[in-house]
């Protein structure tokens, strides 16, 4: 089995322009197989702590407000 280099020879190229532009409207050679740099991130997972500490303040904030609210009637 033979590996590509992990660029394509310009030369040997179609749709090349000279200096290695693409002319519009073509699709320009991709890459062989050369290194990727590890693998590309997906779109990972959901916590439940971002969710929580919202939810948490909010019950926070309106317990504080209750409270003040009950110690005005009190006092």
């Amino acid at each position: 089995m033979t590996s590509n280099p992990p660029d394509p020879d310009p030369s040997d190229s179609t749709g090349l322009e000279p200096g290695g532009g693409v002319p519009p409207g073509e699709t320009p050679p991709d890459s062989g197989p050369g290194e990727t740099g590890g693998a590309s991130p997906g779109p990972g997972r959901r916590t439940f702590a971002a969710p929580a500490l919202v939810i948490g303040a909010v019950v926070l904030v309106v317990v504080v407000i209750a409270l003040f609210f009950v110690g005005r009637l009190m006092g």
